[in-house]
């Protein structure tokens, strides 16, 4: 699909962020909005404060007492990256203020399906646990809330997605994102919301001197920093500037030598070296290994890894998961080869203009977890809200939805399940990710009502698939050194983008590598200088060839291979302007 590139405006108006600041850097710190040096600030005093988070204190209030009265906690955490190291924070944490009786129990999908459902309680029922504390789910566990409460539980709920219509009967709810609260950052991740609660009980704890009454010292809650830096990242929430200082201050941690063995066998047997980890390690090297866990087998794997202080056992675990991430590529490229077939087909029956304004797809055999990521590669190719269903129990498919900007894909949901009661039996989710469930035989009824729904919302400008980039870069600039400093001066991620440029191009040489992976020799137009480069997934579109003019998009990168430190193109579209 053709791409318009757009170049990130600028405004002029905002305030010098200091002379002496790399003017390419003002450059892409201007076009995200940073209007003062206060906002790149990246140290813990600069964190906003837990006080208004709705909720905390009724949740204190039953942690700390199942704390001091040594009672039976358990955590039900959620089979994604984001829930076991919500998981892993929460256990870890609990532990260091003084639980003694602590454990979890993550869902597996392919049984229990997402969330405190009432037949995961039954199962939390058999260690008859005191306290029940969800991470990273909960907000729409209305029956297993219910169930729990009856079974003589005390529910506590954290997490950050979305409220529905009605909130569960928990006794206590933290949630940046339900009605009413006032927390000023509605971005955390769940492993973001435990820390919160966990620096709350810490406080409760001291006033209390608990610490000081049991000869403890008081824990750095700090020392959990690089679990919640790997889940806010491998969650894509967006890096506003306190999601920023949680994700520095992890990576400094893990840059330092200080990271949990689960995160340093997982970067190790990703090939990353541990002193020059940056955010992107998180979502690409390690969030994937983790997240295969909970797609193909039992996402306890990877929270025991999580959890593992021994080099040896973690590293063991590690193999394991990486095992199974590759397992997940080979499904997954099966999986997206049928999926584009049918889609090109489609669009060889009608003009591109005329693809359905958004994509819905089903296949029997296809693998329940791993239609999230064929939803992310079908949206990424076609520039449309995709739902892809795989087959689940009793009747029923489950979906997994990816949207485009400008179309918020749990509203849409949510207005199909208002305008046709009973057609979606379960659903939740972000504005550009969630899950549902329906009745295998209304997929087509879905379809048409998911098709109306967003013709409704969409505009012709939402269907058009644009890159933004940070303009030009002249040869002077491009640099080791300028690529090194912007590595340095993130993190980025989701809502806080890596820099990105665009430039024409002369190939020199081109070669495939990885079977689908195109490795090029470039020049720029105005310099003599020539740059490597490598587009992934390259071959799934037209692939220049030596002599092509082409005009691309790319990042940078410092690429380290056999001792070398060099200079990388990040390549991610190219249109061939000239043979």
């Amino acid at each position: 699909m053709m791409k318009k590139i757009i170049k990130r405006t600028i405004d002029n108006s905002l305030p010098d962020l200091g002379d002496d600041m790399n003017i390419i850097l003002k450059r892409i710190y201007s076009a995200r909005g940073i209007v003062s040096n206060a906002e790149l600030e990246r140290s813990l005093a600069k964190l906003l404060p837990y006080d208004s988070l709705k909720g905390i204190q009724q949740a204190v209030d039953i942690i700390v007492e199942a704390i001091t009265g040594s009672k039976k906690i358990l955590i039900v955490a959620d089979f994604d990256c984001d829930g076991a190291t919500s998981c892993a924070v929460a256990m870890r944490g609990l532990h260091s203020l003084g639980a003694e009786d602590v454990s979890y129990l993550v869902p597996n999908r392919f049984e229990y399906g997402y969330g405190l459902t009432p037949e995961i309680v039954e199962v939390a029922a058999d260690s008859q646990p005191d306290v029940l504390i969800t991470v990273d789910n909960g907000i729409s566990s209305i029956a297993g809330v219910d169930r729990a409460k009856e079974l003589g539980m005390k529910v506590v709920v954290t997490d950050h997605h979305l409220q529905g219509d009605e909130l569960p009967m928990a006794d206590a709810i933290v949630n940046p994102n339900q009605n009413g609260d006032e927390f000023k950052s509605k971005n955390l991740a769940g492993v973001g919301v435990i820390f919160y609660v966990l620096m709350a009980v810490r406080a409760r704890l001291r006033e209390q001197k608990w610490f000081e009454l049991r000869k403890m010292e008081v824990p750095n809650l700090a020392c959990l920093l690089d679990l919640v830096a790997l889940g806010t990242v491998a969650d894509l929430v967006p890096l506003d500037s306190n999601n920023r200082i949680l994700v520095e201050q992890g990576l400094r941690r893990i840059r330092g030598g200080h990271a949990c063995a689960g995160i340093d066998a997982l970067l190790e047997i990703s090939k990353r070296r541990l002193d020059r980890v940056v955010a992107s390690d998180m979502g690409f090297a390690i969030g994937p290994r983790l997240n295969a866990a909970g797609r193909l087998d039992d996402m306890s794997v990877g929270i025991e890894c999580l959890l593992s202080d021994s080099p040896e056992q973690a590293r063991s675990l590690a193999i394991k998961l990486d095992s199974l991430n590759q397992e997940r590529k080979t499904i997954e490229t099966g999986m997206r080869d049928q999926a584009f077939a049918i889609l090109e087909k489609i669009q060889e029956q009608t003009s591109l203009s005329n693809t359905p304004v958004a994509l819905c797809l089903y296949d029997k055999t296809w693998h329940q977890g791993v239609i999230g990521i064929l939803a992310s590669r079908v949206k990424e190719r076609f520039n449309r809200p995709v739902i892809i269903f795989a087959e689940g129990l009793d009747g029923e498919i489950k979906g997994s939805a990816r949207s485009i900007q400008g179309v918020h894909i749990r509203d849409v949901l949510d207005a199909v399940a208002t305008r046709h009661p009973g057609l979606i039996n379960k659903f939740g989710g972000h504005a550009m990710a969630a899950g549902l469930s329906i009745k295998k035989v209304m997929f087509d009824e879905f379809e048409s009502a998911f098709r109306e729904e967003v013709s409704r919302k969409v505009s012709k400008e939402d269907l058009q698939d644009c890159i933004y980039t940070d303009g030009e870069l002249g040869g002077e600039y491009l640099t080791l050194e300028l690529a090194d400093l912007l590595r340095q001066s993130g993190p980025w991620g989701q809502g806080f983008p890596e820099p990105a440029f665009e430039g024409n191009f002369i190939v020199l040489q081109q070669r495939i590598v990885g079977e689908r992976h195109l490795k090029m020799l470039l020049q720029p137009y105005d310099s003599d200088i020539q740059l490597d480069a490598i587009a992934f997934n390259a071959v799934d579109n037209a692939c220049p060839v030596k002599g092509d003019k082409i005009i691309m998009t790319y990042s940078m990168d410092v690429n380290e291979f056999r001792g070398n430190i060099s200079l990388q193109l990040m390549v991610t579209y190219i249109k061939i302007h000239s043979r």
